[in-house]
């Protein structure tokens, strides 16, 4: 039996009752999804798209790929440091595949029950394959993690360790030699495909962050969009950067190349005043994840990145070369 659009969507799209979490006054099934803030909250609002044959291969598991397009919208909102509430779904489908729509709502739905993050609404059309979100989240007034807030003498970190995803992708593409052993492949293959948005860390980083932004294009790339809106520079130490045993078993070379232009890694970067040190080490440990400080703000313009105490390893102009943020319509770096 076909399935049409409407079909489609109550099969796989609309939850029962008691399925869930349940934030909207009205959700998914009218015209319109109406939300209700908590009283001294504001509204975060993030949308990203992701395209067949330029965020993710034909190949990848279908399960996998629902939970990775709703990850990286709720990676924006940690980024933030707001609650997610909500989201909506456009998916476009080239044809109705219903094996293939089952696993995609599992890892879907899956992430967003995690989160008490509740399908609102959406909508669905034929054409190559694309998938759109726009999530909801709220946050305290005054309390959003913005880009602009990052001030001369704060503390760089960032949350994990970046540059997974770059080895994969360079499998993918046939270009890393060495090449991995299956486990190595198949491990930096799930950072790739199934990262982990840092909400709690988000979250926690209210009130101790002056600035943030998750890695999506790139650590150096990302970084860059705080230097410019707090009007600053920064110095980073290559020693302090961390590396994960995979990214560590590779040449120098290609370690920072992972981990300073790697990108899809959805981790956080942030800025924070030295006094709080203390506290992010506190809130590392309870969260039972790693933050690495890997630098500082400074008044001069630029970012500059340093090998041991004194060894500049490039002059801004060549890291931002070198090291380009991801941009979807130049080449990749």
């Amino acid at each position: 039996m076909s399935l049409g659009e409407f079909d489609l969507i109550e099969r796989f799209f609309l939850r029962a009752d008691g399925q869930g979490p349940r934030r909207a006054v009205v959700g998914n099934g009218d015209d319109c999804a109406v939300l209700a803030l908590s009283p001294g909250m504001h509204m975060a609002v993030s949308t990203d798209t992701l395209v067949e044959g330029r965020h993710f291969l034909s190949t990848v598991n279908p399960t996998r790929l629902g939970h990775k397009c709703l990850a990286v919208n709720l990676s924006d909102l940690a980024a933030c440091g707001a609650k997610p509430m909500a989201f909506t779904l456009a998916l476009t489908l080239p044809r109705v595949d219903a094996p293939w729509l089952g696993s995609f709502a599992k890892g879907l739905l899956d992430l967003a029950d995690a989160h008490g993050c509740e399908l609102i609404g959406g909508d669905t059309t034929a054409g190559p394959l694309a998938i759109g979100i726009t999530v909801m989240g709220e946050v305290p007034m005054g309390q959003a993690l913005l880009r602009s807030g990052a001030k001369p003498g704060d503390d760089i970190w960032v949350s994990g360790e970046p540059g997974e995803a770059r080895l994969a992708l360079e499998t993918f593409r046939g270009t890393l030699s060495p090449g991995l052993d299956a486990p190595t492949f198949d491990a930096v293959r799930l950072a790739m495909e199934c990262p982990v948005p840092r909400v709690a860390l988000g979250l926690g980083l209210r009130g101790l962050a002056t600035a943030a932004i998750d890695v999506s294009d790139g650590l150096l790339g990302d970084l860059g969009h705080i230097l410019k809106r707090s009007r600053v520079g920064c110095s980073l130490f290559v020693d302090a950067l961390p590396r994960s045993r995979h990214v560590a078993a590779r040449a120098p070379d290609t370690q920072l190349d992972c981990i300073l232009a790697g990108g899809d890694d959805y981790e956080l970067v942030f800025t924070a005043a030295r006094p709080a040190r203390e506290r992010l080490l506190a809130l590392s440990a309870n969260l039972g994840l790693r933050l690495s400080r890997i630098g500082h703000i400074e008044v001069e313009p630029g970012l500059r990145l340093w090998q041991g105490d004194a060894d500049q390893v490039a002059p801004t102009q060549a890291l931002a070369n070198r090291w380009a943020s991801f941009d979807h319509f130049k080449e990749a770096p």
